[in-house]
C-alpha cells in the first residue's frame, strides 16, 4: 500500500479543517478594556502617598451604617445583619472603639474596644463578654461574632505607611476585573503594591498587597496576610469623599475569610483629628455578663461573672 508523506497529510487536513467546524470555533472575548483615562506615577510617589495620608489622619471619629455577615463553608450557613447605625472611634497608634446598634429598637448589638495589644468585645444579646490579647484567634462557628477583633478593624480602617526599617515594597503593574452598567467583566491596568515584612538577613514574608486603581492613583483594596502568607483581610475602599481636607474611602468592606465574617461600613459622617480621651477608649464589664477569657485554657474560658465569682 502506498504511504501518503507527511507534508501532503498536513495539507489536506488543513484544507479540511475549515469545512468540517468541530476541531475549532471562533467566540467572542468576555472581557474588554477600560477605556478610562489612566494615571501613571512611580513606586516612590505611591509609598510616599500612603505616608502622607497615614500622617493626615492621626484619629477619627464616624457614624456609619453596617452591614454584617458571619458563617460560611465552615458553618455550613450565612446570618446577615442589616441596618445596623454604628459608631467608631480610632485614635493613633492603635485605639480602637466601634459600637452597634440593632436596627428599630436601637439597642447594643455589639461593643467592643482596643488599645493594639488587648481588646474586650460585649455581645449583650448573648450576654456574653470576651476579653483577651490580639493576636489570640478564636474560630468558634457556634459564637462567629466572638471571632472579631478591634485591632483587625483598625488596620482596614486606617492603611499603615511602609516602615523601610521592616519592610519591603515592591511594585506590580497589573489590572483588576470591573463590571460595566451591563455587567459585562472590563479589564483596567492599576498598580499594586506589594509589602515583604523582613524576617532575619535574608528572609521575608508576605505582609500585605495595597492595590491602587489607575484612574485616581488612590488605594481601592488591601490585602493583609498571617504570618503564614494566608489570606486574613480583604478590605476594599470606594467613594472617596473630601473629609475636613482629608480624602478618604465613604465606602469601606472588610472581609476575613478564616473567621468567616465580613463587615461592610457605608459612612454617615466623619470627623477627622478631633481630640479624643482617654476614657471614650474604655470598656468595663456589664454586671451579669458571661466572661470568655481567650487567653485562657478552654475549660476555663467561660467563667461566672466576677460580682459571684468573688463572693465568700
Amino acid at each position: 500500500m502506498r504511504r501518503i508523506p507527511p507534508s501532503w497529510a498536513l495539507t489536506l487536513l488543513l484544507a479540511v479543517l475549515p469545512t468540517t467546524g468541530c476541531l475549532f470555533r471562533t467566540r467572542p472575548v468576555e472581557e474588554k478594556y477600560s477605556k478610562a483615562p489612566l494615571r501613571e506615577t512611580s513606586q516612590a510617589a505611591l509609598i510616599d502617598s500612603i505616608r502622607q495620608q497615614a500622617e493626615r489622619v492621626q484619629s477619627m471619629q464616624a457614624t456609619v451604617d453596617i452591614d454584617t455577615s458571619a458563617g460560611g463553608v465552615k458553618k455550613g450557613e450565612v446570618t446577615d445583619y442589616k441596618e445596623i447605625r454604628g459608631y467608631v472611634l480610632a485614635r493613633k497608634p492603635a485605639m480602637l472603639h466601634m459600637i452597634g446598634l440593632l436596627p428599630i429598637v436601637r439597642t447594643t448589638a455589639f461593643d467592643m474596644v482596643s488599645n493594639g495589644d488587648e481588646f474586650k468585645l460585649w455581645i449583650p444579646p448573648r450576654n456574653r463578654f470576651v476579653v483577651g490579647r490580639n493576636e489570640v484567634q478564636s474560630h468558634n462557628p457556634a459564637q462567629p461574632m466572638e471571632s472579631i477583633r478591634p485591632q483587625d478593624i483598625y488596620d482596614a480602617l486606617l492603611i499603615r505607611p511602609i516602615d523601610p526599617e521592616r519592610e519591603i515594597a515592591v511594585l506590580e503593574n497589573s489590572y483588576e476585573i470591573l463590571h460595566d452598567s451591563k455587567g459585562n467583566r472590563v479589564l483596567q491596568e492599576d498598580y499594586e503594591l506589594i509589602v515583604i515584612r523582613k524576617k532575619g538577613e535574608n528572609e521575608g514574608v508576605l505582609s500585605r498587597k495595597i492595590v491602587f486603581s489607575r484612574t485616581d492613583l488612590l488605594p481601592h483594596q488591601q490585602y493583609i496576610y498571617d504570618d503564614l502568607g494566608n489570606l486574613a483581610t480583604d478590605a476594599r475602599y470606594a467613594n472617596y469623599k473630601d473629609y475636613d481636607g482629608v480624602t478618604f474611602p465613604s465606602r469601606i468592606e472588610i472581609d476575613r475569610p478564616q473567621e468567616e465574617y465580613d463587615i461592610k461600613l457605608n459612612i454617615l459622617k466623619l470627623e477627622i483629628n478631633k481630640p479624643l480621651r482617654d476614657d471614650q477608649f474604655a470598656l468595663e464589664q456589664p454586671p451579669g455578663a458571661v466572661v470568655v477569657h481567650l487567653d485562657r485554657p478552654q475549660s476555663s474560658a467561660a467563667a461566672p461573672p466576677s460580682n459571684t465569682r468573688n463572693r465568700r
